[in-house]
């Protein structure tokens, strides 16, 4: 006997995804890519379920892609950390019909507050910003009006002056921990290497370093940090190995902003005989397939890159759909990774 009443799970069943999902996909729900629920109609149309029995297959509608815009300083391909997280943004956003196009901006554009020549606002919508650290120009993006989400942001930036939703990676509880360790593992004196006015993230991290200090009544050498403006520290092959000859007494440990920075701090102090981690300590942040190459391997930070991309492209697609809804500032967990360069943490 044919069954009379074509239902949901039915549906779901011929096609082998669950009730909840095709549910979803019939309703419109934008959590559901549009290839999934392209097929959970046509399979609807098919079994003739309620209003679908009247429609033709060829009748449905594909909605045409639509465009996100990744604006950045620096190709993607240049950071293992900014590849990783575009992957997984890509991904998330095609699944929804979109495409991805990558927009430069030249430090001339950026200096001269203008977009990018080959960026059109009436054809984007929305928009990624990666490694944009300046606030006017920060702010000339978001007054297009156009659902803008940045990833990292000026370390002066206050939240509410962005007018954008914001992504960061968890930077001062893990930089706090990885300094907690080396302190409880016997170092008496630390210093920190890297730009904290660079961006948001250096800000934090070094906002967790002073964190950890203050907690064990260890007063901060400025001294014995290396501080200076980010573009210094790879303006010159022996840079580093000369600002590290300045510092009259070495601390117990290094903290890095990143492990771009702890790398070649580490092959300095070698050219200047100063065994890693005997002599001293060093850690980094972000887990860059370096901080695994180098001898003896970096103490680091891991970022969930992938997962970081995944979570933007979710913030950025529930902004286009619901423009006025507040603003989020989001932070990713990160994880401390303990190797040799830092000895007994170990």
């Amino acid at each position: 006997m044919a069954k009379e009443k074509v239902t949901i799970q039915d549906i779901a069943d011929a096609l082998g995804i669950s009730r909840n999902t095709a549910s979803k996909a019939l309703n419109g729900s934008g959590s559901i890519p549009s290839e999934t629920r392209n097929k959970v109609i046509k399979k609807a149309i098919e079994l003739k379920y309620k209003q679908f029995a009247y429609m033709e297959s060829e009748n449905l509608i594909t909605k045409n892609p639509g465009n996100i815009a990744l604006l950045t300083a620096n190709m993607p391909s240049n950071s293992h950390f900014g590849s990783r997280l575009i992957s997984g943004l890509e991904k998330r956003i095609s699944a929804e019909g979109y495409n991805l196009s990558i927009h430069i901006v030249r430090d001339i554009e950026r200096s001269a507050l203008q977009l990018p020549n080959n960026f059109e606002a009436s054809k984007v919508d929305g928009i990624i910003c990666i490694e944009l650290f300046d606030m006017e120009y920060s702010k000339l993006i978001t007054s297009l009006g156009l659902p803008t989400i940045f990833i990292d942001c000026a370390a002066d930036m206050s939240y509410p002056a962005l007018q954008a939703d914001l992504l960061l990676m968890e930077n001062e509880h893990s930089t706090y921990d990885v300094t907690k360790t080396l302190i409880a593992s016997g170092c008496g004196s630390l210093g920190f290497i890297g730009d904290y006015n660079h961006c948001k993230s250096f800000n934090e991290r070094w906002a967790g370093f002073n964190r950890a200090l203050a907690e064990a009544g260890i007063r901060l050498d400025a001294g014995q940090c290396i501080l200076n403006p980010d573009r210094e520290f790879s303006s010159e092959s022996d840079w580093m190995e000369k600002r590290l000859g300045q510092i009259k007494e070495l601390p117990a440990a290094f903290v890095c902003a990143n492990d771009f920075i702890a790398v070649n701090v580490m092959r300095a102090l070698k050219n200047r005989n100063v065994a890693v981690p005997d002599d001293i300590a060093v850690a980094g942040f972000d887990n860059a397939p370096e901080s695994r190459i180098i001898e003896p391997h970096l103490t680091t930070v891991h970022i969930y890159s992938d997962e970081m991309g995944i979570a933007a492209a979710n913030m950025l697609l529930s902004r286009i759909k619901e423009p006025s809804q507040p603003y989020q500032v989001t932070h990713i967990q990160t994880k401390p990774i303990l190797r040799e360069s830092t000895g007994a943490t170990v």
